[in-house]
């Protein structure tokens, strides 16, 4: 699966939801929820669908230091 990190990361709020749920300060839950309603949400979802929380923060925290 290919998760599209240019979409999710597009905005300085975006940033902060993946920072904060890369970093364990908010729930999966919490994270998709920060994504309702924007052209990331299916994203996401699809993300924590097929990785689970444990390894979606894994990429989240991968697609961070690499930005």
């Amino acid at each position: 699966m290919y998760t599209d990190w240019n979409s999710i990361l597009s905005t300085k709020r975006n940033v902060a939801a993946v920072s904060n749920f890369a970093d364990g300060s908010t729930t999966g839950k919490e994270f998709l929820s920060s994504f309702a309603n924007t052209s990331g949400g299916s994203t996401v979802r699809t993300l924590l669908r097929e990785r689970g929380v444990t390894g979606a923060r894994v990429l989240a925290k991968r697609a961070l230091s690499r930005r």
